[in-house]
């Protein structure tokens, strides 16, 4: 029979304390934050697939349902696998908490019942994904919050977008998908904050392992925790990360709405933040190497990819970001069917609207991704027929770029 070990449960927890984890680099965050050892002394993190507690008595259920004393509940909005994801997160992002949710888009609507209400005003970039787009546009509508679609990188769009006493939010996403366009961060968070609005950017393409918003004065960061928090493409999930009292609001939607991370997912993501730093550095410079390489081919009009030197954001970018990330978009010569034509010569880049995977992905925006906006909406956001989308994975970068030439060469 075997033995419980002698050793009392979080002795020998991977966490330090706050004054020496804030003193920490990003790999050791990545790899250490948030694991309480349970009394079995397991050196990797558990996996609590639980919906449920029991408690010692009825008095200490008593107890924690009335927030007496703190601890597990109910699977919905307190697991301790999901809490170590967000510990982890948190700390990658500088915040002071983090609230996990089903998906990315359960962050932003997360966001949404617990700051906005009927009457209220939403200013959103053009340049967001089409099914954030959707959400405001549609659904947030039919409960009364008006939204205003501006130009990301006009900040003078911004200013006029305001409403005065009703705009309670900003949301962008920084970089943009697909055409990767910067915002100015400081100067979007300080415009905000004159008039009392909060800040939401959505850092899913960059992650805490290259940029950090928080840092520039945003509000909220969003992450779809299905691209490359995970970066393997197995599970969806979504974060929202800020100040403990702003995400006291977010987490009140999660307990009560239920958009909930599952464990099992958390923990896949957990694993997936060990690695993260060396992915979206290896990504960043493949993919810098395929813009170059698309620039220069006859049958590519256009290349969108901040790392470019030719990219008008690409000063910006420099500022802010530790690197530009893994997706390129580019314009094939020759509109919808040219850019069929090289997704369907392609022999092991994936053909799929995800992103953020080890592996290479290509998708048509107009079709797939941003398929569902009205023409203009495609048009203002620069979403037209020959535009492709690659997720350059880690696959071998000349591997990559014979993939697509097989396509591209046909159309010269």
């Amino acid at each position: 029979m075997s033995q419980t070990p002698d050793f009392e449960p979080n002795a020998f927890s991977d966490s330090m304390p706050d004054q020496e984890s804030q003193s920490q680099h990003f790999d050791t965050i990545a790899l250490r934050t948030g694991h309480q050892r349970t009394h079995e002394g397991e050196h990797g993190e558990p996996i609590f697939l639980t919906s449920s507690f029991v408690y010692h008595s009825a008095a200490d259920a008593a107890d924690h349902f009335s927030n007496k004393k703190k601890g597990n509940i109910y699977s919905r909005f307190t697991n301790p696998t999901v809490r170590m994801f967000e510990e982890r997160l948190a700390a990658l992002e500088g915040g002071e908490r983090c609230v996990a949710t089903s998906s990315g888009m359960g962050a932003i609507l997360a966001i949404a019942l617990a700051f906005l209400k009927a009457g209220d005003h939403v200013v959103c970039s053009r340049a967001v994904f089409g099914t954030t787009t959707a959400l405001f546009d549609k659904y947030m509508r039919k409960f009364g919050v008006n939204v205003t679609f501006v130009d990301l990188t006009d900040l003078n769009q911004w200013q006029n977008a305001i409403e005065s006493g009703t705009t309670r939010l900003f949301f962008c996403e920084s970089p943009s998908n697909p055409l990767s366009e910067v915002a100015d961060l400081t100067a979007l968070a300080n415009l905000a904050h004159q008039h009392d609005i909060l800040l939401a950017v959505d850092n899913c393409f960059c992650t805490p392992a290259l940029q950090q918003p928080l840092k520039f004065g945003v509000d909220l960061v969003i992450h779809s925790a299905t691209k490359y928090l995970d970066g393997q493409g197995r599970a969806l999930g979504g974060a929202v990360v800020g100040s403990a009292q702003l995400l006291e609001e977010v987490f009140g939607v999660i307990r009560t709405c239920g958009p909930s991370m599952s464990p099992f997912n958390a923990w896949i993501f957990v694993k997936g933040l060990e690695t993260l730093r060396l992915r979206m550095e290896a990504h960043s410079k493949s993919a810098l190497q395929l813009a170059e390489w698309l620039q220069a081919h006859p049958a590519v009009e256009t290349v969108f990819y901040s790392g470019l030197k030719s990219h008008p954001g690409h000063l910006l970018a420099k500022q802010q970001q530790r690197a530009f990330g893994g997706i390129v978009s580019f314009i094939v010569k020759g509109e919808r069917q040219a850019a069929w034509a090289v997704i369907d010569q392609t022999r092991f880049i994936s053909i799929t609207g995800n992103l953020g995977d080890a592996k290479s992905t290509i998708t048509h925006p107009a079709t797939t991704t941003h398929g569902k906006l009205p023409a203009e909406a495609k048009a203002a956001a620069g979403i037209v027929e020959g535009l492709l989308r690659v997720s350059v994975g880690l696959e071998d970068i000349e591997d990559i770029k014979a993939d697509l030439a097989r396509g591209l060469n046909q159309l010269v």
